[in-house]
């Protein structure tokens, strides 16, 4: 009955608002010509509410939708032009009333219309009034955002902007936890913000604007409501759950002119993540980069296992505490420093179901089922320092300085089940295992970044960067049962020629991996005209890498047995070393801009292991390009171009078999090559502040000319495997579409459709009598998922989101369809009480065997803070369904995997907050 109701007042509402009628027409100036960007606003007389405001078109016209027989006031601003205010009074039908205004206005940051306009535009900068959005019922800055025309917040929490990744966030013009949005959108309170700036064409560096290619470049930045701009504020929250369930969540800021300070805790064991592995390596990678784009891609083969958590684990403890202080020194010289240490536990709880097919077909070789258990301990810790000198608006100099230091514990309990067909006859077993594992990773990063214009025709840009990286991972798989054992093989390099031939295995392997990494660049710009610009780099990439691993075998009268055979032990250096040449040339031609350009570079590789040297020394010129098409102001398409030599770090290169898993063991190529990866990309973005919708698509195109594949062999769950260069090439196709439009006012509605094929060579093996067949394939994916969303923004009556995604999978013979239709609920009343109910249904269908998974998860709170108190009170349901697993399936070339995943049961927490 309460949905129906609730269905009704919504529809009433939507037809209450329906009547309202249109006032439009044209602002133009004296000569007639129209005014684009102006800003309109009509206040209610009786009331002094706004009831409706506008951003004319590129022709000047601009629409209000009113109500009808009401005595309005009707104000305007332009750059450049005087103020102007008319009184109208609308009638019951549609009216149409076109406005000349008068040149000789002020800077807009003195017109007061500005400070009233919900959405206002000075040059680059679009300027949101955030209170003109808020609905009452948001907490955090992330609430906001999801009410603004051309926002999105993704699923990880960053932040898009008209299409657009964010690149940094500030706070009154300061850098906000390095600038990373998913920190600032999640911990920054909502009744804080007066305007979100959203600055387009974006570049930290005055000096480069226009010279680079960064007119997609977005940043935020956040002004704060008066009284909280030389001030403490923040709030101190802590609750208490069932299942001695908790939360401590203080957050301090302080803003002065010349210093901020922020400062965040979270301490709980109810699911919430503050920050996962993703976010600690893309914060620590916070330097300015564009060495990256040589042309050149060294990949870095982290052998770091990471931090989980959320609500895909079973338990979950999570301390997390950050620091950032800016503080300008004087007007020319800032530093920064930034800390954040995160203590995660989690214990995730699977039971998968996994089949293997025989090489070249889809016949299923081996069927497993194993229950997992996973209990994993992560200490981890960032650190920066950072310091900008702008001496004057001709030379800066940047330095920064970055720290990561991990402390990492696995220990997995495994029980495997699984049976295997060979030649007709079927054969059963099992195996259980504990697996344990640790390492300590350490990196040291830090860059030195000096821009000085010699002239208005010449500037020079220094880039140098270095990094270290020390790893030491540590692997102790214990088998109930020794896989290896009373094998046939005459090959000497088998396992089971190499280890003692007991019934059970116990290994210790250590591996010691190190990466010192060099990169320079120096870049001359050239501007030969107002609309041309030549840009030569010249530049070096040096890295050099040790990778050393052995492995003991512990017998079962717990003495040691070293594995000794050179083909289980590493011993490796490398080096690699790129010296390049770049040359291009950006003009201009009327709504079109042009960057084409090449790169000319010598590569020096080698490695050694085994006293068996080899190397590579080859040239290669590799071209790009960049045009861009201005339709309009906010419409443009862009195009993207470039070739990339793709390499592989040591990790790919090493001769010695390491355990991977405990069931796979694998190694490198010392005589592995690059691949060479050609892309394209076409982009369209469109953003109308006439009528509020934002329209963005993207096609690209990805070809991988002699790629690096796995060749894996199976027998039964155990696998052992290599790397090698396939003479193929892969392929890809991607697209995606979005779409979003708010209207009358209170109604923003969202669609998407995104599009993947690609077509991948993969190497697979079979033993047959001791002799070893090969099977290349190329393998077809096809995904294409769409998106629908509606929701409302009123105050005074509920706000519901509406939302549904399917998704559909296919490969080889297989094909999967994910389906998920949301409700969200939000209800601010009584001047006080907020009710937010959050509900999910997930339903994963594959299609050709018919089987069908469903699970859901609801969540919902209620909020209650008196006007004007300091205190706030919130009772929350975590799974308020008390839903026990997620499912979860995959496929591969290889086979299949269904897994079922124990999540966080049911938390109900009591928050007390505190509003500093």
């Amino acid at each position: 009955m309460k949905n129906i109701l609730l269905f009704i007042a919504l529809i009433v509402t939507s037809i209450s608002y329906g009547q309202n009628i249109r006032l439009e027409g044209v602002i133009q100036d004296l000569g007639k010509s129209p005014l684009e960007m102006a800003n309109v606003m009509a206040v209610n007389q009786a009331t002094k509410a706004m009831d409706g405001y506008a951003i004319t078109t590129d022709k000047g016209k601009y629409i209000l939708n009113l109500k009808p027989n009401t005595a309005y006031s009707i104000k305007l601003s332009y750059l450049g032009m005087q103020n102007k205010e008319i009184t109208i009074t609308t009638q019951s039908e549609n009216m149409e009333q076109n406005i000349t205004m008068e040149s000789g206005g002020i800077e807009l940051d003195g017109v007061e219309i500005v400070r009233e306009m919900p959405v206002s535009i000075k040059g680059d900068t679009i300027v949101y009034n955030a209170d003109s959005f808020k609905t009452g019922e948001e907490r955090k800055l992330e609430d906001v955002f999801k009410k603004l025309p051309g926002f999105e917040v993704m699923a990880d929490g960053q932040v898009q902007v008209e299409g657009k990744k964010v690149a940094k966030l500030f706070v009154n013009g300061k850098p906000f936890m390095e600038g990373d949005t998913k920190l600032g959108s999640k911990n920054i309170p909502s009744d804080a913000v007066d305007k979100i700036q959203v600055m387009r064409n974006f570049n930290e560096v005055s000096q480069m604007k226009g010279l680079e290619n960064n007119n997609d470049d977005i940043a935020l930045n956040i002004k704060l409501k008066k009284g909280k701009n030389k001030f403490w504020f923040g709030d101190v929250s802590g609750g208490l759950a069932n299942d001695k369930g908790y939360i401590f969540n203080p957050k301090l800021f302080y803003y002065s002119p010349k210093t901020s300070i922020n400062s965040i805790v979270n301490l709980n064991n109810i699911g919430e993540v503050s920050l996962t592995s993703a976010d600690f390596f893309r914060i620590s990678g916070g330097a300015r980069n564009t060495i990256g784009k040589s042309g050149t891609t060294l990949n870095l083969n982290r052998n770091f296992f990471g931090l989980s958590g959320g609500d895909n684990v079973a338990k979950a403890s999570d301390k997390f505490g950050t620091l950032n202080v800016n503080h300008s020194i004087s007007k020319k010289w800032t530093l920064t420093g930034f800390a954040a240490y995160s203590s995660t536990f989690n214990q995730s709880i699977t039971n998968s179901d996994r089949g293997i097919f025989e090489p070249n077909t889809t016949n299923i070789a081996t069927l497993e089922n194993r229950k997992n258990r996973t209990d994993s301990r992560n200490n981890a810790f960032i650190s920066k320092l950072g310091s900008k000198y702008k001496a004057n608006d001709n030379f800066q100099l940047d330095y920064d300085v970055f720290f990561r230091k991990n402390d990492q514990q696995d220990i997995d309990n495994s029980q495997s089940n699984f049976s295997s067909t060979s030649n007709g006859t079927v054969f059963n077993s099992s195996n259980t295992v504990v697996a344990f594992q640790k390492q300590a990773p350490a990196s040291f990063n830090q860059s030195l970044n000096l821009f000085y214009t010699q002239n208005p025709k010449s500037t020079w840009v220094i880039e140098v960067q270095h990094q270290y990286e020390d790893e030491d991972p540590f692997y102790n798989p214990q088998l109930s049962v020794n896989p290896y054992q009373n094998s046939t093989s005459q090959n000497p390099n088998d396992p089971s020629a190499v280890f003692v031939n007991e019934n059970t295995l116990n290994i210790e392997q250590s591996r010691f991996v190190k990466t010192n990494k060099v990169d320079a660049k120096v870049d001359y710009f050239y501007q030969i005209s107002n609309k041309s610009i030549l840009n030569v780099t010249l530049g070096n990439t040096n890295a050099f890498q040790t990778y050393d691993s052995s492995i003991l075998q512990i017998l079962q009268n717990n003495s040691s047995n070293p594995v000794e055979q050179e083909a289980y032990n590493n011993k490796v250096k490398y080096s690699f070393n790129d010296v390049f040449l770049g040359v291009h040339y950006k003009f201009i031609k009327g709504k079109f801009t042009f960057n084409p350009g090449f790169s000319v570079h010598q590569y020096n590789t080698n490695n050694q292991q085994f006293n068996n040297p080899f190397q590579l020394n080859f040239s290669r010129f590799l071209p790009d390009m960049f045009a861009r098409w201005d339709l309009k102001k906010s419409e443009n398409v862009t195009y993207n171009f470039n070739v990339a030599n793709r390499f592989n770090d040591v990790n790919s290169l090493i001769e010695g078999y390491i355990f991977t898993n405990f069931n796979s063991i694998s190694r490198g190529n010392a005589q592995l090559e690059n691949s060479l990866v050609t892309s394209h990309r076409l982009n369209y973005s469109k953003y109308n502040l006439y009528n509020f919708t934002t329209i963005f698509g993207s096609v690209g195109y990805t070809t991988t000319k002699n790629p690096v594949v796995n060749g894996i062999a199976f027998q039964s769950i155990y696998s052992t495997s290599d790397r090698l260069n396939l003479d193929a090439e892969n392929e890809s196709l991607n697209g995606n579409l979005f779409y979003s439009k708010s209207f009358q006012k209170y109604y923003k509605v969202t669609g998407g459709i995104n599009a993947s094929w690609n077509k991948n060579f993969v190497l697979n093996r079979r033993i047959v009598s001791g002799n070893t067949q090969e099977f290349i394939q190329g393998i077809e994916n096809v995904n294409h998922g769409y998106n629908l969303a509606l929701a409302t923004q009123f105050k005074k009556y509920p706000n519901i989101d509406l939302g549904y995604r399917i998704n559909f999978s296919e490969q080889a013979a297989n094909s999967f369809t994910t389906q998920t239709p949301t409700v969200k609920l939000n209800y601010y009343f009584l001047n006080g009480l907020n009710i937010n109910w959050d509900y999910s249904f997930n339903r994963f269908k594959n299609e050709t065997s018919g089987i069908a998974n469903n699970f859901e998860i609801m969540t919902a709170s209620l909020n209650y803070i008196k006007k004007d108190s300091k205190f706030e009170y919130r009772i929350q349901a975590n799974n308020l369904l008390n839903t026990k697993s997620r499912l979860n399936n995959t496929f591969s070339v290889n086979g299949f995997n269904a897994n079922e995943t124990i999540i966080l049961p049911r938390f109900v927490t009591f928050i007390l907050k505190y509003n500093i």
